[in-house]
């Protein structure tokens, strides 16, 4: 019988989780701050700065289905103590890679372990707690994420103007050293999978069911970062928000991803389908409406904080049914949520600079969000379909035929 934690041990064990994802959460938005002093110190161009943002993100993609299955055999509290440690390196590498090509190789490491470590910490989560409060868990630890939008990201661009860029990986290292220790203080020891391997895990990638849930994803959360990937030129141009006060609106934005973090957890516990079909519907509102009132400061900022809050409701369930739609090899399709997302980032922001290079404005790649948003919500039902017909449980139903397993 699984012990699960409560009160204080509780807490604690999910800190340290989720620290984990603040560090991964600074160290991938900060470089986006830091773009020009970063071209500065390595003499390229802002677009070859850019670059590293890609290298990065596709190293989420490979690594999350790589590292995850390797790591299938080995007990889950040292797998992320392992991807930690890695992060940590890697990033210790970019503070000291003397040119621009090996930056743009360091930065391509430093991504490799994203993916499978808030895989494998959202499993892992999901059982120091009863079935019923596995999306909440799940919420707790990409909770890390978001709160380093509100609070680390802007410290550490300040910290990087301030004392050279290059600072923002040693404190990113620091966080991952802290991480590593957190976590062989306060996170129980939880076996491998029985009979888990790297075969095992790799079979989430044969499951249609799994595509389709990646689907949902990638098409419904790039309308989400077609939005966000040009929000500062949008409050600038067309709000006419001063540069300077940018910062407040992306604060307000982390504010908000903590607020529908925290939701979407309540809302994968009581539906997956549920939540992420609200959450769609949510989305392609919220965009409409930022399209339409972005002339107006006051209700642009409102709506930067609400579009934070819808965007993040759906991760948890996303997750949650990416687990669910593959029971033997959870680690791995819980690790491909980040691979989808970073595939919708690269989505998104390819189709909003192209409705903007069209001539369309800065509110168009809103309106192209919201169609997204909907297109995600019709791959949704699909996938909910899908799954009603080969008979595959999801969220409280899978909890429920598992405690009857066990009982049994």
């Amino acid at each position: 019988m699984t012990a699960y934690l409560s009160g204080g041990k509780l807490l604690l064990a999910i800190l340290a989780l989720a620290m984990g994802g603040f560090g991964i959460g600074v160290t991938e938005f900060s470089m986006m701050g830091l773009l020009q002093e970063g071209a500065t110190d390595l003499g390229v161009s802002n677009s070859q700065m850019g670059l590293m943002i890609s290298s990065y993100a596709i190293g989420v993609v490979v690594g999350a289905p790589v590292l995850t299955a390797i790591a299938a055999k080995i007990p889950r509290k040292r797998a992320v103590q392992l991807l930690i440690l890695f992060f940590t390196v890697a990033n210790l590498s970019s503070a000291f890679a003397p040119d621009y090509n090996t930056m743009v190789i360091t930065r391509f490491l430093a991504g490799l372990p994203h993916g499978a470590y808030f895989g494998l910490a959202g499993v892992l989560a999901g059982s120091l707690v009863p079935g019923t409060m596995r999306g909440r868990a799940i919420a707790w630890v990409m909770l890390g994420l978001s709160v380093a939008n509100v609070g680390g990201v802007p410290l550490v661009t300040m910290l990087g103007q301030q004392v050279g860029w290059r600072s923002m990986f040693y404190a990113v290292a620091l966080v991952g050293v802290l991480t590593a220790v957190l976590i062989t203080l306060f996170v129980p020891w939880r076996k491998a999978e029985p009979g888990a391997s790297v075969r095992r895990e790799l079979t989430a990638l044969k499951s249609p069911q799994v595509w389709l849930a990646m689907a949902t994803g990638i098409v419904g959360f790039g309308g989400f970062f077609a939005v966000y990937s040009y929000i500062s030129p949008t409050l600038t141009e067309e709000s006419g928000l001063k540069i300077t006060l940018v910062p407040i609106a992306l604060a307000l934005y982390g504010l908000g991803m903590v607020v529908g973090s925290l939701a979407g957890g309540r809302l994968a516990d009581w539906s997956v389908f549920g939540a992420i079909k609200l959450s769609s519907v949510l989305m392609a509102g919220a965009m409409l409406i930022f399209a339409a009132v972005a002339t107006w400061i006051i209700p642009t900022m409102i709506m930067v904080f609400i579009l934070g809050a819808v965007g993040s409701l759906l991760t948890p369930s996303l997750q949650t049914l990416l687990m669910d739609s593959a029971p033997h090899a959870q680690s791995l399709a819980a690790s491909l949520n980040h691979s989808a997302l970073n595939v919708a980032n690269a989505l998104g922001a390819a189709l909003g600079a192209a409705v903007i290079s069209a001539g369309f404005g800065y509110r168009a790649p809103s309106v192209v969000g919201a169609g997204l948003a909907v297109l995600g919500l019709l791959i949704a039902l699909i996938t909910q379909a899908r799954a009603k017909k080969i008979g595959l449980l999801v969220g409280r139903d899978a909890i429920a035929a598992h405690e009857r397993t066990v009982i049994d």
